[in-house]
This record gives structure tokens, C-alpha cells and sequence, in this order.
């Protein structure tokens, strides 16, 4: 998009969570170690913003505080929040999370991604989109679709 068609042209920017240290834990093989919300935090906070050079964290899109895991269910829970109440690409938002987990975790995540609620002005349907399995698999094979989510996903060096 050209700077003239962006929806928000001037959003907010926040500053960037420190990186995470390993604990000495962390870096045994020997012990198991299940997913906690920073190391869900880490697989999405750099997904880039369809419409911004900045990241998903950056635009507080993503946020540690959102993230709800559940290692003896195998289910996940991410909440985002777009940066206006009428964003376009908030579905294109969701579904880029969506595939960065489901390239990154185990088979066994159950993931979901919902809008956060009282974000946006199409929430229930863009969490409607989000959850049906097939609507969902049809905008994977779409190989436009899928190449703007694969820009997305793809890691850039943290500033």
C-alpha cells in the first residue's frame, strides 16, 4: 500500500521488550521444559505489520499479557489487538500469527487467535474467520495470501 491508502498513518510505537535470558534450566536437555507466554511472546512479537515497517510489538499489536497457554491441555490462546477499530488487515494480522505458530510449536497446540476483545469493529467475524479450519486452509492455498503472510512471518533483525 502507498502512504496515501494506510489506515492509520501515524501509529503509536512502543518500545521493545528486552530480549529473555536463558536460565541455566532452560539450556539443560535433560529437563523438560513446557512453553510459558514469554517463549509464545518471542515465536510472534517480530511478525511484521502488513502495512508498517514495524513489528507486531512495536505496534503493541501483540503482548505478552495477551498470551494464554495451557501445556496439559496443548491449547493456546492469543489475543491481539489491531491498531484502530476499523483495520482492514486484522484478519491477515490473525492469520499470520496463526501460521508462525503452527510452523513453530509441536503438532499437538490446539492454537487459537482471536481479536482482543472490544478492539474491533468486526470482531466477532473476524474471530469467525480465524477459527473456521477451512476458511482458513482455503487462504493458505490462495498463493497471493500466502506470500504476503510469509513476508510477514519472516525474521528481520531485532533494532
Amino acid at each position: 500500500m502507498s502512504l496515501g491508502q494506510l489506515e492509520n498513518q501515524n501509529p503509536n510505537v512502543y518500545k521493545k521488550s528486552d530480549e529473555r535470558t536463558a536460565t541455566v534450566n532452560e539450556e539443560d536437555d535433560t529437563i523438560v521444559d513446557e512453553f510459558d507466554q514469554r517463549e509464545i511472546f518471542d515465536l510472534i512479537r517480530d511478525i511484521n505489520d502488513p502495512e508498517h515497517p514495524l513489528s507486531l510489538e512495536q505496534l503493541h499489536v501483540v503482548q505478552e499479557n495477551l498470551i494464554k497457554i495451557d501445556n496439559g491441555k496443548n491449547s493456546l490462546l492469543i489475543n491481539f489487538t489491531p491498531t484502530i477499530p476499523h483495520c482492514s488487515m486484522a484478519t491477515l494480522i490473525g492469520l499470520s500469527i496463526r501460521v508462525k505458530l503452527l510452523r513453530c510449536l509441536p503438532a499437538r497446540f490446539k492454537v487459537k487467535v482471536e481479536v482482543t476483545p472490544g478492539t474491533h469493529n468486526a470482531e466477532h467475524q473476524v474471530n469467525k474467520q480465524l477459527a473456521d479450519k477451512e476458511r482458513v486452509a482455503a487462504a493458505l492455498e490462495n498463493n497471493h495470501l500466502i506470500k504476503v503472510i510469509n513476508q510477514c512471518i519472516v525474521s528481520k533483525r531485532r533494532a
